[in-house]
């Protein structure tokens, strides 16, 4: 009894730890490695692994307690045999795999996995409400197959790990779109700033100053952006044809 309060402890103190790490700027890698070697500790495995899909949804190893684990999670995705790469496809995980069952299956993985010593795997779903991002993996070079309580517990484990990747995604996700929407912004006060000034020049309306900006743009490539500031920094001035014109007072001018 007195084993199993050192143990619930112990969890308690783990879950504490990687709770204290999902803050806004934590290290994901640091974190992912953390995830693994706590695993490891609680779960009675040998070794431990995390794949993750990239935004293309192609599998990455991110995260392992050695390197033959690294490799052996690597051939996993180059073969596309293995149990992470069946539980990332389905959802489901895959508990106390032995290799020769896995040999039917997954020959070459099953053969890789046994010359590192593995006897069992056990592959958990990084998933949160049907979204799928990955998988943590479980090795174990002993007979005895991992108890229910440990299965569980690593599930939980799998689970923190994938509420603070998803909220780091799109948090970056928000930060990306704020950034572009703040850019789209200027970008637009710019051109608005670029029509008021070439209407001004040629004494024509501002929806013909965007016409002859955006054939300079189509013309010459150049973002409407960069012909904006340009414009306004009277540095350009454009005909009908969107090409450019001598700007008076100018010592150089720009050929169309």
């Amino acid at each position: 009894m007195e084993d199993d309060d050192v143990t619930g402890q112990r969890i308690s103190e783990v879950f504490v730890e990687l709770a204290s790490t999902l803050v806004d700027d934590f290290d994901v890698v640091d974190f992912l490695h953390l995830l693994t070697d706590r695993c490891v500790e609680l779960l009675a495995v040998s070794s431990s692994g995390i794949v993750l899909s990239d935004e293309s949804g192609r599998l990455q190893v991110v995260a392992s307690t050695s390197r033959t684990t690294h490799d052996l999670e690597l051939l996993e995705l180059e073969t596309h045999e293995g149990p992470c790469v069946a539980t990332f496809a389905t959802g489901d995980p895959i508990v106390n795999l032995d290799m020769a069952t896995a040999a039917v299956r997954w020959p070459t993985f099953a053969a890789a996995a046994a010359e590192t010593g593995v006897v069992r795997a056990t592959s958990l779903p990084l998933r949160l409400r049907g979204r799928v991002i990955g998988a943590l993996n479980l090795f174990s070079d002993a007979g005895e197959p991992l108890a229910d309580t440990a299965v569980a517990l690593g599930q939980a484990l799998a689970d923190v790990a994938t509420i603070g990747l998803i909220n780091e995604r799109s948090l970056r996700e928000r930060t990306l779109l704020s950034e572009q929407l703040q850019n789209t912004l200027q970008s637009r006060i710019v051109i608005e700033q670029a029509k008021g000034v070439l209407a001004a020049r040629a004494g024509i309306g501002v929806a013909d100053a965007f016409v002859r900006l955006r054939h300079r743009a189509r013309r010459t490539g150049v973002p409407l952006t960069v012909l904006a500031d340009a414009v306004v920094a009277g540095e350009l001035h454009l005909d009908a044809t969107g090409a450019a014109l001598p700007i008076v007072g100018a010592p150089h001018s720009e050929s169309s």
